[in-house]
């Protein structure tokens, strides 16, 4: 039984938090105690719970399932010895009690022996009749294993059970998602919605399917007899706007969106759609609106910040994306893209000190991509920096030896330094490593071109 305070069941639960507060020791019978400890244990108050478990035992020291809510704390604080060393005192007098294997399994799942807990588990489903948790239970361990054709097995045996089990149903299609099957996924959903034609969450998980197939018409009908079955559900609203995105449709796809936002608390997915809809439809000022609305709803979230400064890197005003990028910096300091697009804007506008600061703290974030190296390092030689620019390539070798771009930046940066051994190291590097890009040292080093020994290294190997 779960206790609510608006429940006339829930007097045992006030006489014990009473009883608590007055030291008082007064009965409950073992039934009571197990309620209890059930309600605690479901909100997570592990301290009441212990409490409760210590009391009741003290009152009942006979109880099996107060002992096996002892077990379930322990496991539930990683003592797995003390668990299994009260489970097998428990199996000695209750063999055939299918709770005990469920916390056997259990810790067995702890030590990460998924197969073994399967094992256990399917023991006891000789013993209940109440096998639905038991075959969920089955289904996890095999999603542990990633054997997902097991998995999916035992969560439609959940269905079998329970037409209303949507968790089962969920996994089942993970794993038909994981294992690519989407055709097949589509039959089972199909033969389910035989037998429950009325079911949101099925048509809803159909048109899915349709989507990942890209059969848009089809999926358009299977979120249609979604919101047909359930008018208010928003997943449906939702994913028929991404198809009317899929077709061009607009229009239809912001009324969507927009139906969710009357539905429900305005999702910033549901703002940033709109948005993105109104920018195809070539109308600035909602697209700002719904941007603007986007960032303001959750300004945590890094999405909004990006499509609002991205608008006006497409526009080429790069002065307001600039200003839009810095207010997200200022929220979010160790956020790999926007460091990214701070640097890029200011490129366009040829603040190299900022944009190489802005790379700079890109790699310190560990985006170690090459062409952050590169910008980096050529911007460092804008700025008149051959040893930092040296140092930033060197460091870029050790992510991506053999590269060519790296090797002819080097050498053109220690032939300028006239440190012509390590130039020529780097340049028959790069030449070993790809011929066509000595173009670099074209473009970047020019005056390099007139050493004799550059030429000569060129004309050898060219």
């Amino acid at each position: 039984m779960e206790f609510s305070h608006n429940d006339n069941n829930n007097l045992p639960l006030t006489k014990f938090e009473s009883m608590l507060k007055t030291n008082h020791v007064l009965f409950f019978d073992s039934e009571e105690f197990e309620n209890i400890i059930h309600h605690y244990l479901n909100q997570g108050k592990i301290a009441l719970a212990k409490k409760a478990i210590k009391m009741g035992m003290d009152q009942h020291p006979t109880s099996i399932n107060l002992r096996l809510f002892r077990v379930e704390v322990y496991v539930f604080e990683d003592k797995l010895i003390e668990a299994e060393n009260l489970l097998n005192d428990l199996y000695v007098i209750d063999p055939l009690n299918e709770e005990i294997y469920i916390q056997k399994a259990n810790i067995l799942s702890k030590k990460d022996e998924h197969q073994k807990a399967i094992d256990v588990l399917k023991k006891a489903l000789d013993m209940t009749d109440d096998v639905v948790d038991l075959y969920s239970l089955i289904g996890m361990e095999y999603l542990f294993l990633d054997n997902f054709k097991e998995a999916k097995v035992y969560f439609m045996k959940c269905l079998e059970v329970d037409l209303e089990d949507y968790s089962a149903l969920y996994n089942i299609i993970y794993c038909f998602d994981f294992l690519k099957e989407h055709q097949e996924a589509i039959a089972y959903l199909n033969i389910f919605l035989d037998k429950n034609p009325y079911s949101e969450v099925a048509w809803h998980q159909l048109g899915k399917q349709f989507m990942s197939l890209k059969k848009y018409k089809k999926a358009l009908a299977a979120f249609d007899f979604a919101i047909i079955s359930d008018d208010t559900f928003v997943g449906a609203y939702l994913e028929r706007g991404k198809v009317f995105e899929k077709l061009k449709r607009y229009e239809e796809a912001i009324e969507n969106y927009t139906i969710t936002l009357t539905l429900d608390d305005p999702t910033t997915f549901a703002l940033l759609r709109i948005g993105a809809c109104y920018e195809k439809l070539n109308n600035d000022e909602l697209t700002l609106h719904y941007y603007e609305k986007a960032v303001n709803e959750d300004p945590i979230m890094d999405k909004g910040w990006i499509a609002i400064t991205k608008f006006y890197i497409r526009k080429k005003n790069y002065q307001k994306a600039l200003y839009q990028i810095n207010k997200a910096i200022n929220i979010d300091t160790e956020n790999v893209v926007y460091w990214k697009l701070y640097s890029q804007i200011n490129q366009r506008l040829n603040f190299y000190e900022e944009a190489e600061r802005g790379f700079k703290k890109t790699l310190e974030l560990g985006n170690y991509e090459l062409n952050t190296w590169l910008s980096r390092g050529d911007l460092l030689i804008k700025l008149g920096e051959p040893e930092a620019a040296i140092y930033n390539f060197e460091q870029a070798v050790e992510f991506y030896p053999d590269y060519a771009e790296l090797e002819y930046r080097l050498a053109g940066l220690y032939f300028t330094l006239n440190e012509n051994d390590k130039g020529a190291f780097h340049l028959k590097n790069g030449l070993r490593c790809n011929e066509d890009y000595t173009f670099i040292i074209d473009e970047l080093f020019p005056e390099v071109l007139n050493k004799v020994m550059v030429k000569n290294l060129l004309r050898t190997n060219l």
